[in-house]
């Protein structure tokens, strides 16, 4: 899990002064409902999602907007609030109250609100929409800050056939509700209709008193249909994962310029095990998918350096390198001290590395790291600092899984950057 929280800070400053910039000095708060009790999808909303705890992108995304003074998770769980804050987010714990199957969003909300007097607008984004991107937080506050709504909801273009429902099959027959079957409308020449698509409902203070998240001058924000995903069943799992891995944010560091792989040999490319033979020979296995998986980042330009905490016998270590083709480092007690090293002589910045760790000793890195992630089996202090948790287990898939990642990003950061390119020399 991403530790998102070692910017928070620095990101809501800069909200604050960017919010005196607009002469508007409200308070403006993002709120994530997140309860432990979702019947469709248990602790849906810390299920991983594309290497993510779900509510991790929303998060993310929040943050990363700069136009909150702070970003809140409204949850009545432990492990939901854990990785709310590893995350970075400040946490409501909610009461039994409004956690129950019958508690609506706004009860929440307005709880949420009588406690904390000092939130002049509330943004209630939902953690089930992980391809909200920041970019659409900026332009709905907008509304608020600059043209003083009172209230502003995302909406989508979506273009349904409606027919009247039949409730006695009998009696009655249906008829069409928006449209004229003599004259179907072709999808290119009807504009479609605005569909509320529940990704975020931004309500000022005095409309959520009065029960209310629509409501005074109201305005809505259209979000583009990609990034419009919500997960209510399990069926909706792989299908809103393909379309986060294609339009999600993965926050701000440009993956495309990775220059460099480091990832501990023990524990991420093989499983941690040494076999030892009665004569003291050392044996390690390895995976030929992780070796692939380095072999592509190699073919793309990424250079990748192993690291070994405890030393392993030269002629095992060089062997390893020579199979690898890549370079091994042993004895590295301080991993931070040490890929700072690196990154100094190769003239590197910490948005050019990505760092695969399995450990205590590999917080800082995978905090501070372009591209982070941990193997499935690593344990939760390594979890709670990654931003990529691997389906695969250390020794099973891992490396060529964290490969696989970072070239899909790097593939899309380029055809970005070639989409922006064409647009500017077209415009």
């Amino acid at each position: 899990m991403a530790a998102a929280s070692k910017n928070s800070l620095e990101r809501i400053s800069n909200a604050k002064r960017r919010r005196l910039d607009t002469n508007d000095t409200r308070h403006i708060a993002a709120l994530i409902l997140a309860r432990g009790g979702s019947k469709g999808i248990p602790l849906k909303n810390i299920k991983m999602l594309a290497g993510v705890p779900l509510i991790g992108w929303v998060i993310r995304a929040a943050l990363d907007s700069g136009v909150f003074h702070s970003v809140w998770v409204s949850t009545d769980h432990d492990e939901i609030e854990r990785v709310a804050r590893a995350w970075g987010a400040q946490v409501h714990r909610r009461s039994p109250e409004v956690s129950t199957d019958s508690s609506s969003s706004l009860d929440t909300i307005r709880e949420f609100s009588r406690l904390n007097p000092g939130v002049d607008v509330i943004c209630n984004i939902q953690a089930t929409s992980p391809c909200l991107h920041p970019e659409d937080l900026k332009k709905a506050v907008e509304c608020i800050t600059k043209e003083g709504c009172d209230s502003v909801f995302s909406v989508v273009r979506r273009y349904p056939l409606r027919w009247q429902e039949v409730k006695n099959e009998v009696s009655q027959c249906t008829e069409p509700l928006n449209l004229d079957p003599a004259h179907r409308p072709r999808r290119q020449d009807w504009e479609g209709e605005l569909c509320e698509n529940g990704s975020f409902y931004f309500a000022t203070k005095e409309l959520v008193e009065k029960g209310l998240l629509q409501g005074g001058k109201m305005k809505y924000f259209e979000m583009k249909p990609e990034y419009s995903v919500d997960i209510d069943i399990d069926i909706d799992w792989p299908v809103a994962e393909q379309r986060v891995l294609r339009f999600g944010y993965f926050g701000k560091d440009k993956p495309e310029v990775v220059k460099l792989l480091l990832c501990n040999l023990s524990g991420g490319l093989t499983d941690g095990q040494i076999y030892i033979s009665a004569n003291g020979e050392e044996m390690v296995s390895i995976n030929t998918r992780d070796q692939a998986g380095i072999d592509m980042l190699k073919k793309e330009g990424v250079k990748v350096i192993l690291l070994e905490k405890d030393p392993i016998a030269k002629a095992l270590a060089d062997k390893l390198s020579k199979r690898m083709s890549c370079r091994i480092l042993q004895d590295v007690d301080d991993k931070l001290k040490k890929v700072q090293e690196l990154m100094e002589k190769k003239g590197l910045e910490w948005k050019e590395v990505a760092y695969l760790g399995n450990d205590e000793p590999d917080v800082k890195c995978l905090e501070l790291a372009g591209l982070s992630a941990v193997p499935m089996d690593a344990p939760t202090v390594a979890h709670n600092h990654a931003k990529y948790i691997c389906h695969n287990a250390a020794g099973h898939g891992a490396v060529r899984e964290f490969a696989e990642h970072i070239l899909l990003l790097k593939k899309k950061a380029k055809s970005q950057m070639e989409q922006d390119r064409i647009c500017r020399n077209t415009f």
